[in-house]
C-alpha cells in the first residue's frame, strides 16, 4: 500500500516554481531517500505533504486518505524532524522530549516509557538533565530527532538531520533511523549527502527544479545510467600507447593519464578490473598500486544532471 501518494503537486512562490507537477508514491515500510541540491524542492515537498504549506495544484493522500490541514487524525500518525533545530532552551532534554510527546500522548506513564525509549534510541542517556545550550551541535541534533519521534509515528520525515554534525553523531543518527524503520515506521529521509542515502535507503528519488528526475533503488539508478567502477592504476612506465590499448578495451568508457596515474572509467560489469589488469600484463606494462571504486550516487547525479549535487 502507498502510505504517501502525491499527484501533480505544484507550489509557487510568486515567480518561483518550487514544485512542478511532482508525482510520488512511497510504500509502507520503505526507508525512502529524497535527494537533490539545495533549492530542488525537497523541504517544500515535505511541508506540503504534512500541510505546513498550502499548494497551488495537485492531490496528497496519506495512509490511503486525502490529507488536509484539519486531518488531525492523520497528523497524529506522522513525525517530522525539521532541518532547523526546534526545542525549548529552558527545558531539559527529558522535559523537551516529554513535552513534544505530550502533544500526541495523554497518559503520563505511557509518555515516560516513550520518552525513555526515545532517549535511548538517540544515545542521550547521559544528558537527560542537560539543557539544550549545554549540548554540542551533534547532541542537539539527536535531541531534535528524539522530540520528533517520541510518539512512535507510523510515518516519519527527516529533513537533512545530519547537517553540520560530527562523525560520531552522524553514525548514531543513521543507526537510529534504521532501527526506527526496522521497528515498523516508514521513513522519508531528505539529504544532499548521497553517501548517507546510499547507505540506508531502500529506494530513492532525485529531485531538481521541483521535479522528479530519477526514481528507483541505488543499484537500479546506477544501472540505468550505465556506470561502472572507476579504476586508478599506478604505472611504472606510462605511455600514450598503453592508454590507447586500455581505451580500446570493450569494458572501458574513458581512460586518462596524469603523470604515472592511469584513471579508467568502466562500463557496468563483474570482471572489469581483471580485464584491465590482464590487458596491462599482455602489454608488458609494470604497475604498482591499483584502486577500484564502485559508482556512487553522486556519479549518477552528475551523469543525469551534468552538475554537482552540493550547490
Amino acid at each position: 500500500m502507498a502510505i504517501v501518494h502525491i499527484a501533480g503537486l505544484v507550489k509557487r512562490y510568486k515567480e518561483l516554481l518550487a514544485l512542478d507537477g511532482l508525482d510520488l508514491d512511497i510504500e509502507q515500510g520503505e526507508l525512502f531517500g529524497l535527494l537533490g541540491p539545495n533549492g530542488s524542492g525537497k523541504t517544500t515537498a515535505i511541508h506540503c505533504i504534512v500541510q505546513l504549506l498550502t499548494y497551488d495544484q495537485g492531490t496528497i493522500e496519506l495512509f490511503g486518505e486525502p490529507m488536509s490541514p484539519t486531518r488531525y487524525d492523520l497528523k497524529r500518525r506522522i513525525g517530522i524532524v525539521p532541518q532547523n533545530v526546534a526545542v525549548f532552551p529552558e527545558l531539559t532534554v527529558r522535559e523537551n522530549i516529554d513535552y513534544f510527546c505530550s502533544l500526541y500522548v495523554d497518559s503520563k506513564s505511557e509518555r515516560a516509557r516513550l520518552t525513555g525509549e526515545a532517549i535511548e534510541l538517540v544515545g542521550l542517556e547521559d544528558y537527560r538533565k542537560f539543557r539544550p545550550k549545554k549540548l554540542s551541535g551533534g547532541l542537539l541534533r539527536r535531541l531534535n530527532i528524539a522530540c520528533g519521534i517520541a510518539h512512535r509515528p507510523e510515518l516519519i520525515f527527516f529533513d537533512e538531520p545530519t547537517v553540520a554534525v560530527d562523525p560520531q553523531s552522524r553514525n548514531a543518527i543513521l543507526e537510529g533511523i534504521q532501527r526506527l524503520n526496522e521497528a515498523g515506521s516508514t521513513v522519508v529521509y531528505t539529504s544532499h549527502y548521497m553517501e548517507e542515502v546510499d547507505q540506508i535507503c531502500t529506494r530513492l528519488m532525485i529531485m531538481d527544479k521541483g521535479q522528479s528526475i530519477a526514481l528507483g533503488t541505488s543499484a537500479e539508478l546506477k544501472k540505468k545510467v550505465g556506470l561502472g567502477e572507476r579504476v586508478q592504476i599506478e604505472l611504472a612506465a606510462p605511455s600514450e600507447a598503453l592508454v590507447a590499448t586500455v581505451k580500446a578495451l570493450p569494458v572501458t568508457t574513458a581512460a586518462e593519464l596524469q603523470a604515472n596515474q592511469l584513471s579508467v572509467t568502466c562500463r557496468p560489469g563483474a570482471h572489469n578490473l581483471a580485464t584491465l589488469l590482464d590487458a596491462l600484463e599482455r602489454a608488458g606494462a609494470a604497475y604498482g598500486r591499483v584502486y577500484s571504486e564502485p559508482p556512487t550516487l553522486n556519479d549518477v547525479f552528475l551523469e543525469i544532471t551534468g552538475k554537482e549535487l552540493r550547490d
